[in-house]
């Protein structure tokens, strides 16, 4: 790392490096940045990757996905906040897909030790992981990793274009740059003449500085406050673009049918497609069939009337079969021991045990938006607009689809309809290549059916738990954790690079082995279920979605055999672990006046450390004619570093209904080798009468920035569970709740 001048408070002095096209990219601790992908128009200027200016104003590269969280307002901000650009004067784009964007958080996520606590060497090494990201072409939003990659970096962006500017107006005015401010978009001169930044932009990128100073945050102005989003105005009026909204002239739709077993396909016939009304041409991709048609809906009724044989699938055919495969990995050894302190084997002596099993089903992502993407085949290459979350995968991956090198492939990323990890995949984008290959010169937009994205999702997995420990003197003396399922980060990454790396699955215990409690003897083992090929991927929150459930049901049933208060069990034990935990549980227990509890109702608390974030989480149920309702919910994070309050309270309220959705009612069954569930009739969400009313508070005590777009989601289930229990006595220790609990609607 290279790192110019000394660390003053909590700002920061970065060396730039020149680059094509501009200079100072803020990747600062490595030694060559990647190119500057950006090829402005004769009226623009570059000064860095993130950067561009024309005769309208500054225009702000935020290369991560727009799907709902908040993330380019925030990352506009980052540098709009060094630039001294007025908020109504922002403007944002997504950008093309680029090595220069690689995510430098992601790999980070790999340091050794768990996240909590992190010392400032820990962090260090975890920077330096960080950088592995650049040959590998991460470009990858997922991993709640935005904010943790651009909060250092972003600025330092925004600064050196600011002053590259600051130097393009001093050489004007022959002044000394120390002389000069930046307000509103513009350089001030020593007698108060503004100069805009359009006006200075293609002198400016000539101006490299060696140094640049981030402001401290007592005097930001844009960061730390919650801005208007920049994509609230087009979502509220209708015209914000996503894929589905494409329209490049000539268009024709496609629907699609791929093996509902993920197996092939032994024959069709099409005789009847063939003649229906609108249809084009019916397309046979081997492994599946297609339907080009004038509009979706005929495409989708023609593709539906094709007769299909299917190949058996290659996993069991039923769900019951398919968990005795899960059960069957313990047996095994494990594939890790990430946690191992104390001795988890033995007793202590005069302690009282507890022992349970839970069990989670597969999930699907169901996001709103469905599946889809238009391509163009044309004499010059492939030209594809898809909403997703690896634009650099996608790039590749239809490349070798189309049987084209790379630099004849242009990538549109769109904003999304949610994502949820499931437009991290990149079947949707290289199916809508393919299909379009049987049409070129034609842009083909194909868009699967719910029904086909429900049978052809990568689930996230279904898991077993099997939890052992001991109390004694009203604490936790002994914690002996240990898990079985498939593996979601071998699979994702064998799709996305063609191969996983060696070593333990820390995504498959994660949330198990990393919570900051003070247990003595504390063990967290995983254990693989490998030959299991039910296909799975990252699911909001991942491994921390159902170790969550886990964990915390657990703590809970030890809090009620110590007889401990269960929010005052926890807090013992993250009072000796880290402090930022306890404070979490303190800011719950203040909100909702725990232990106190209107008459009828029953409480329940978690507390789940993810991606950086300790989340607190209080639920409270009640009984009514039609079932159990949940009138009110407190959550409390610390995120080190609030850049955006507002977007942090929708993160988290946005992750409890997630949660809440899976703890209830989420379920992907299996009969046939296939999904029984087909659309949101069999695979519910939360409903509006159903949400409970919630109260936030976000904290800012952590060393470190962490992520926030899936912390929310990992408490939600065992909060209820707990709530439950307080309520009816009855504990639950399978999911969704529906199975056995009547919920209002």
């Amino acid at each position: 790392m290279s790192r110019l001048g000394t660390i003053a408070r909590r700002s920061f002095l970065f060396g730039s490096v020149a680059i094509a096209g501009g200079v100072a990219l803020g990747v600062w601790y490595l030694r060559s940045p990647g190119t500057n992908p950006l090829r402005p128009e004769p009226d623009q200027t570059t000064l860095n990757p993130f950067v561009l200016i024309d005769r309208e104003g500054v225009t702000l590269i935020a290369p991560r996905a727009e799907m709902g969280q908040g993330t380019q307002t925030t990352w506009a901000a980052l540098i709009a906040e060094e630039m001294d650009l007025a908020w109504d004067q922002v403007r944002v784009l997504h950008g093309p897909p680029a090595q220069a964007y690689y995510n430098s958080a992601l790999m980070a996520e790999n340091a050794p030790g768990p996240a909590y606590g992190k010392s400032a060497f820990q962090h260090a090494v975890g920077e330096a992981m960080g950088t592995l990201g650049k040959p590998l072409r991460m470009q990858v939003t997922g991993g709640s990793t935005a904010m943790k990659d651009g909060y250092e970096r972003m600025r330092a962006a925004g600064a050196a274009a600011r002053e590259m500017l600051k130097a393009a107006a001093a050489a004007r005015l022959g002044t000394d740059p120390g002389l000069l401010t930046t307000q509103d978009g513009a350089v001030i001169g020593p007698d108060g003449q503004r100069l805009p930044y359009p006006e200075l932009a293609s002198e400016a990128r000539y101006h490299a500085p060696r140094e640049v100073l981030l402001r401290d945050p007592s005097e930001w102005t844009l960061l730390g406050t919650p801005l208007p989003r920049l994509d609230m105005v087009a979502k509220s009026t209708g015209t914000a673009e996503y894929s589905i909204d494409v329209r490049p002239e000539g268009l024709r739709f496609a629907a699609i049918r791929m093996s509902p077993r993920r197996a092939g396909m032994q024959r069709f016939d099409a005789e009847t497609a063939e003649t229906m009304p609108g249809v084009e041409k019916v397309v046979d991709l081997g492994d599946g069939v297609a339907v080009i048609a004038t509009n979706t809906w005929l495409a989708q009724q023609a593709v539906d009337a094709i007769e299909v044989d299917w190949a058996p699938a290659p996993y069991p055919e039923t769900t019951d079969a398919i968990m005795r495969e899960i059960e069957a990995a313990f047996e095994r050894a494990p594939d890790s021991t990430l946690l191992d302190r104390g001795n988890a084997d033995s007793l202590p002596e005069g302690a009282t045990e507890i022992t349970a099993e839970y069990r989670v089903p597969f999930l699907a992502h169901a996001t709103m938006e469905p599946l889809n993407a238009t391509a163009h085949i044309t004499a010059g290459g492939l030209e594809i607009w898809t909403g997703n979350q690896l634009p650099t995968f996608t790039r590749s991956a239809c490349a070798d689809a189309a049987g084209l090198p790379e630099s004849r492939v242009t990538v549109h990323t769109t904003q999304m309809g949610g994502g949820f990890g499931r437009r991290g995949e990149l079947d949707f984008s290289v199916l809508a290549t393919r299909v379009a290959m049987a049409l070129p010169g034609t842009p083909v937009m194909t868009t699967w059916s719910r029904e086909e994205d429900m049978r052809r999702d990568f689930y996230r997995p279904a898991a077993i738990a099997r939890m052992r420990g001991a109390v004694q003197d009203g604490g936790a003396v002994l914690f002996d954790a240990a898990v079985a399922g498939p593996s979601t980060a071998r699979q994702a990454l064998e799709r996305w690079m063609g191969f996983a790396p060696p070593g333990p699955d820390k995504v498959h215990v994660e949330g198990l082995w990393n919570q900051p409690y003070a247990i003595p003897n504390a063990r967290a083992r995983g254990h693989i279920a490998s030959d299991l090929t039910v296909p799975v991927g990252f699911w909001r929150s991942v491994g921390n979605s159902y170790n969550g459930f886990f964990h915390e049901s657990f703590i809970d049933e030890m809090a009620h055999a110590a007889g401990a208060d269960p929010l005052e069990f926890r807090l013992t034990l993250a009072h000796d672990a880290w402090r930022p935990a306890a404070r979490v549980l303190e800011a719950v227990r203040e909100m909702s006046g725990w232990p106190d509890k209107p008459e009828g109702t029953g409480r329940g608390v978690a507390m789940c450390f993810s991606f950086g974030t300790p989340v607190a989480c209080v639920i409270e149920v009640a009984e009514s004619e039609d079932g159990i309702r949940i009138p009110r919910a407190w959550m409390a994070a610390d995120v080190g570093v609030a850049l955006d309050p507002g977007i942090i309270d929708q993160q988290l309220v946005g992750g409890l209904v997630y949660g809440l959705s899976a703890a209830m009612m989420g379920e992907i069954t299996f009969s046939g080798g296939m999904a029984e569930q087909e659309n949101f009739y069999d695979y519910d969400a939360l409903r509006l009468p159903q949400m409970p009313q919630v109260g936030t508070r976000i904290l800012e005590t952590q060393r470190w920035i962490s992520g926030i777009g899936e912390p929310g989601t990992p408490p939600a289930a065992p909060a209820l569970a707990n709530a439950l229990f307080d309520l009816t006595g009855t504990r639950h220790r399978s999911l969704p709740l529906n199975r056995s609990v009547t919920f209002s609607s």
